[in-house]
């Protein structure tokens, strides 16, 4: 038997505003991504940033329909908007926001697991780690360096 150790490492903010200026702008981003969001059934609105090399901005939000739950995820449309629009752009960031008129959301909403491991396999792909930045609609924000950090043990094409 051999024990492994690993670490997952995060930076957790108390506020938006310690973040840094483009870190706030994609936060920003996400939100006005959010407001795009079709949410009928759930209520919970998802808003994501994509922040590319060259300064580009994509957004995705979170899209429902009456044969829930085969909507999509905000940074599922974000990424994939990415993959066909931007094929060979390096991503350098996503912000990911989420709010709810049901509740105040008071914590940081992370990626769900099918899109931790979209996100990975372009990260993967690209070869370069790119952050990941997630909040609620009030509260602290989490940020990380790479989506490896959030998916440890991952899955990836070398298995197959």
């Amino acid at each position: 038997m051999k024990k492994i150790n690993f670490s997952s490492q995060a930076i957790i903010y108390d506020d938006i505003s310690e973040l840094s200026i483009e870190d706030q702008n994609l936060m920003e981003e996400a939100n006005v991504a959010k407001n795009s969001s079709y949410a009928p059934y759930s209520k919970f609105n998802v808003g994501a940033a994509i922040l590319l090399e060259d300064g580009t901005i994509v957004h995705g939000s979170n899209q429902e329909n009456a044969a829930y739950p085969s909507g999509m995820c905000a940074e599922r449309v974000a990424i994939w908007k990415v993959g066909s629009e931007y094929p060979n752009a390096i991503i350098k960031k996503i912000a990911i926001i989420a709010t709810s008129s049901l509740k105040t959301v008071d914590k940081p909403v992370g990626p769900c697991g099918a899109c931790r491991q979209t996100l990975l396999e372009y990260e993967l792909n690209q070869k370069t780690p790119f952050e990941v930045l997630f909040m609620g609609e009030v509260g602290k924000i989490v940020k990380t360096t790479s989506l490896v950090s959030l998916l440890p043990f991952s899955f990836d094409s070398s298995y197959l």
